[in-house]
């Protein structure tokens, strides 16, 4: 009898994260469906053969044994054991370590986020943790590097308020796209102010400038040259890929990033960072082995592996967080006690 699981997704970038999961379920000989929340506004972006369920008892009538979920919450009434395997690797921002009492496995990614929530998980005595890494890398470290005609710049901002320097970077990326020395691709995080979204629109009639489009940044670190960025998620994956990363005002600024504090240094430190020395390479590659060691591209299968071991020991009780589940029963309009 096949095995069950579902994706809980409420975001765009969910898809690329729990794709690869999707294809270690398959290769198992399992099936796998997707809810998709209808407020997400992104109910039709499945692939062709990808099963999408769209009621909570469809939901039901499927009796997954698992959901995995990229987000920070998910309906504690559906069937299964919850699995958090995270919508990035930024252990930095504020929230990251936050227990909202929902899931029963975090998979975490490697030594830098596994150990805090080993002892999160003894304080609070309810789930577990598993170093798994994580899945959305899988398809990528095989891959070639292609030369570029002219240097690829993809600056990925955060959208966080007080994190982003989408303001404070405006006239340099456009004083680079103007030059017509690099190919600058920008893409924004989903949740990005529109007025922010407005004012880089501007810069859209240039030879030199993109605002990518695609869920994926995956594939659009791996085309750059180097990265600039903030305090955002795509900090530590351009890493983790071996690609310089530039940050503005980054709130840890770690060895392996070449931070900037002022707009005007951005020029300077996208010169560094286009001849990177041999040492500033090093502080990338020890980086990489606390936060995501594994690059054999078999993460899914991991968290494949600890979500059967859950299984199989049992769930524990979860705290009743009744505040909690109460808005996600309001939001999906169910109001049944299971």
């Amino acid at each position: 009898m096949p095995k069950h699981y579902l994706f809980y997704v409420e975001q765009p970038y969910s898809f690329a994260i729990l794709r690869p999961i999707q294809a270690a379920i398959k290769a198992n000989g399992d099936k796998a469906c997707w809810f998709i929340t209808k407020k997400s506004g992104i109910t039709n972006s499945l692939l062709d053969g990808e099963k999408q369920l769209h009621t909570i008892e469809e939901v039901k009538n499927f009796n997954p044994c698992a959901v995995f979920v990229p987000g920070n919450v998910v309906p504690d009434f559906f069937p299964g054991v919850k699995v958090q395997v995270f919508h990035g690797l930024e252990y930095k921002k504020k929230g990251h370590f936050a227990i909202r009492g929902f899931f029963d496995l975090y998979c975490t990614h490697g030594p830098l986020t596994t150990e805090p929530f080993r002892q999160l998980a003894k304080k609070h005595g309810y789930f577990r943790v598993t170093e798994t890494g994580w899945p959305k890398l899988d398809p990528y470290f095989d891959y070639q590097k292609q030369q570029n005609i002219k240097p690829v710049i993809l600056y990925a901002p955060t959208f966080s308020p007080n994190l982003s320097s989408l303001e404070s970077l405006f006239e340099q990326i456009k004083a680079l796209a103007s030059s017509g020395d690099y190919d600058i691709k920008l893409k924004f995080h989903p949740k990005t102010k529109p007025q922010w979204q407005q004012l880089y629109q501007s810069l859209a009639e240039l030879a030199h400038f993109e605002i990518c489009q695609s869920d994926n940044l995956i594939p659009l670190i791996q085309h750059a040259d180097v990265v600039i960025s903030d305090t955002s998620s795509a900090v530590d994956e351009s890493l983790l890929l071996g690609k310089p990363v530039i940050t503005f005002n980054n709130s840890q600024p770690q060895d392996a990033l070449i931070n900037i504090t002022k707009p005007e240094q951005l020029s300077n430190a996208l010169a560094q960072a286009l001849t990177l020395s041999d040492e500033q390479q090093l502080k990338i590659n020890q980086y990489i082995t606390q936060v995501h060691p594994f690059t054999d591209g078999n993460s899914a299968q991991r968290v494949l592996a600890a979500t059967a071991q859950v299984i199989e020991a049992g769930v524990m009780q979860k705290p009743l967080n009744l505040l909690r589940r109460y808005k996600i029963r309001k939001a999906l309009n169910y109001m049944k006690l299971k």
